[in-house]
């Protein structure tokens, strides 16, 4: 599975602002690159950081559903859903959490690292349509009542989300705001012993809104780096 959605099967190139380049081994299992057909881009050893979290949450009892804001292709979300199905698992959700059009762009009172990243500049490749996410699900025969699609910016959709325990918040949605509202509206209701994995740790807006919280949150959890780019922290309290 993990070979599948990473594409290294296949091989696909990746794609810049300069345009299309070769596929690249290295970076593909790094997460470095964009893929110009892969259902994710974050790489192997964050999958398998994913994959860990999950049998651990299932291992340990931690009661809850998954989520994940910011799902591109919908690689990530695909694989959770694949995992529960392995698994026979029937009493947890795969929410799927994303605008479907893009990085918004950055108004005058954003947040001015934000305003310095310009990510709206690149949604030609980072805004897939809903309609296109639910039928990769759907090819691999894992579009089902299992899954949930919260459409729309965060501060919007997830507040009223019908979410009410979560064992795994997934996090990708680069910006600190995106960061900050995903960990405002969906920390409250991760269950003790559940996992938050910030897969854009390496970006410093994305890292400045995750130490912002956890110092207004007074939360200790030590961070484990999963590798040049993600990171991750299991609740204790």
């Amino acid at each position: 599975m993990k070979k599948v959605l990473t594409n290294v099967i296949y091989q696909d190139g990746g794609l810049t602002p300069d345009g299309p380049t070769g596929y690249q081994a290295e970076e593909r299992h790094g997460g470095l690159d964009w893929p110009a057909a892969a259902h994710t881009m974050i790489g192997r050893e964050r999958l398998d950081n994913l994959h860990d979290c999950l049998e651990r949450v299932v291992a340990d009892g931690v009661d809850g559903d998954l989520i994940e804001t910011g799902v591109w292709r919908g690689g990530a979300c695909i694989f959770m859903r694949a995992f529960l199905k392995a698994h026979g698992i029937t009493d947890r959700r795969v929410w799927v959490a994303d605008s479907f059009t893009g990085i918004p762009e950055v108004g005058a009172d954003g947040h001015p690292l934000d305003r310095e990243l310009a990510l709206h500049e690149a949604n030609g490749v980072l805004g897939v349509p809903e309609e296109e996410v639910a039928e990769n699900f759907r090819r691999y025969g894992l579009l089902d009542d299992h899954v949930t699609f919260l459409p729309g910016r965060f501060r919007d959709s997830l507040p009223q989300a019908p979410v009410e325990k979560l064992a795994l918040l997934r996090l990708d949605g680069d910006l600190y705001e995106s960061t900050w509202d995903a960990l405002t509206h969906l920390y409250p209701r991760l269950s003790t012993g559940g996992f938050v994995i910030i897969d854009d740790y390496v970006i410093p807006a994305c890292r400045a809104a995750v130490h912002d919280f956890r110092e207004e949150q007074r939360i200790d959890d030590p961070i484990r780096r999963i590798d040049v780019c993600g990171a991750y922290w299991r609740r204790s309290l």
